[in-house]
């Protein structure tokens, strides 16, 4: 596969722009049908769990099905936990492509996103270890793997946090 770095780092901007301004069908598009997106939490010995099969998760769909249910939740107000719906700022930096093989290509970077909601700001900080399928004329995500760096979550996280 012959994606530029220019062409990579715009598909990750545009992704976050689509969270940020809760054009949730345009997000869920950016992903494949067969992606896993998941979120390992942090063991008490201050290491990320390895199996979200067997051990906690922060967020784990094995599938954009998943994805689809979430967005779902939040456009029909059926999640209590996205109403309101906060506002939300995310920054892509430190993007690295780490290996590419056939029409893949692996990718890790790093986000900031601001969230308020309720008159108070919190931030989200880590890294981003992304799988990039060519698809057509563009890419999609095919596996998503967010290292949540911070130490104290005070609300339930979720797909517009990352």
């Amino acid at each position: 596969m012959s994606l530029s770095y220019d062409a990579i780092c715009a598909f990750l901007y545009r992704e976050a722009r689509h969270l940020d301004d809760r054009e949730w069908d345009a997000w869920l598009a950016c992903y494949a049908p067969d992606v896993t997106y998941w979120m390992p939490a942090w063991d008490d010995d201050d290491q990320l769990t390895e199996d979200p099969q067997s051990q906690i998760s922060l967020i784990y769909y094995p599938s954009r099905e998943g994805l689809e249910d979430r967005v779902f939740r939040i456009k029909t107000e059926r999640s209590g936990a996205s109403m309101p719906e906060p506002r939300t700022g995310h920054s892509v930096s430190n993007v690295e492509i780490l290996a590419t093989r056939g029409d893949e290509v692996d990718v890790r970077y790093n986000f900031h996103t601001l969230n308020h909601r309720y008159k108070i700001t919190d931030q989200f900080f880590g890294t981003i270890f992304v799988t990039l399928r060519a698809d057509g004329a563009g890419m999609v995500i095919a596996d998503k793997k967010i290292v949540l760096k911070n130490d104290y979550i005070r609300q339930v996280i979720d797909v517009y946090h990352v």
